[in-house]
């Protein structure tokens, strides 16, 4: 019988990485500095398992990496590209846009882009160009599959399931969440997990799933606003609040008839989204819930985001900058 251990989320994304490199030969995994692990570790000793062929340590040129990448897949490979921090992946924007996520259309089919980046997003006091949301960078472009989970199971299974895609696929985790290097999280209580022992499981893309169940309001949100908005809904629970959590784990593809489902039970939405106001993947849910849900809606639909600025280096301007708890709350209260 499988039993669960107690995991971070990098260590449920080394052993997904491993697992799948174990059972397909043409998974290899390419990044800067990943011969000792990457900035997050999460190839910490796959150099010494699996050799210089299949972990290769790439020279700072995103175009070029993955460029190669690009190729590789088209060629057969299932290459998996770790980068240091997301944020350099707007380097190699036009590899990502205008070649990964756009062969398969542009051939009918016959080419194919088998490719996982590994991201990690979202600020954690590295200032403005390294504490991008890539997920909102992105969402926007067709032919990406944007991945976003928030607990070691998930991003396991998910994990899994990005490698075996036939799509190129983003992969982005927030850079409090890994768990890795004894880091200051800002979480520690919720970077840990149980994930199964011995079971080789995946978690299919756009399929959403409630964290909290509740009656009051719906509350979407991910990444690290998804333990935020936990707490949130643990606090109002005492004052007789009941709040529903979704996490849709996926962004694209998007769980929409989860979300509408529960704003039918519970007539109210909130949206939290650490990306900037304006565009982003809470934006688009907002239109296709007034769209297709209006008539299940109580008060108006509240999004919480991050300011419209590139994000501050001083930790109190980050700070207000990004959505916290009381920020949640609020939302919460103002339609309740």
């Amino acid at each position: 019988m499988d039993e669960s251990r107690n995991l971070t989320i990098v260590q449920g994304l080394r052993e997904a990485l491993r697992e799948e490199m174990l059972r397909d030969e043409s998974v290899f995994v390419m990044g800067e500095d990943i011969g000792i692990g990457g900035s997050f570790l999460f190839t910490l000793g796959f150099l010494d398992e699996f050799g210089p062929e299949r972990v290769m340590n790439t020279p700072i040129s995103e175009v070029g990496f993955v460029g190669m990448g690009v190729g590789a897949a088209i060629e057969g490979m299932r290459p998996v590209i770790d980068f240091q921090y997301g944020d350099f992946l707007i380097t190699a924007a036009d590899q990502v846009i205008q070649q990964a996520a756009k062969l398969r259309y542009m051939s009918g089919g016959q080419v194919e882009v088998p490719l996982v980046f590994q991201l990690p997003t979202g600020a954690s006091g590295r200032g403005a160009q390294h504490s991008n949301s890539l997920e909102t960078v992105f969402f926007g472009v067709p032919g990406l599959e944007i991945v976003t989970p928030s607990s070691p199971y998930d991003a396991k299974g998910l994990f899994k399931s990005a490698v075996r895609s036939q799509n190129p696929v983003l992969f982005c985790v927030h850079k409090h969440l890994y768990g890795s290097r004894g880091r200051n999280l800002a979480h520690r209580d919720t970077s840990t997990g149980l994930v199964p022992d011995g079971e080789d499981y995946t978690i299919p893309f756009g399929v959403a799933d409630i964290k909290r169940a509740g009656t009051d309001v719906t509350v979407v949100a991910n990444l690290l606003m998804l333990h935020r908005s936990l707490k949130v809904a643990s606090g109002l629970a005492d004052e007789g609040i009941s709040v529903e959590v979704i996490d849709p784990r996926t962004l694209v593809p998007f769980d929409l008839d989860s979300v509408i489902a529960s704003v039918e039970k519970t007539g109210r939405l909130v949206l939290v989204d650490e990306g900037p106001r304006k565009g982003g993947w809470s934006a688009h849910v907002a239109a296709e819930v007034a769209e297709k849900g209006l008539m299940y809606l109580d008060a108006p639909i509240e999004r919480v985001t991050s300011l419209d600025t590139p994000m501050p280096y001083a930790p109190g301007l980050e700070e207000a900058v990004v959505p916290s708890t009381d920020d949640i709350e609020a939302a919460i209260r103002r339609i309740i």
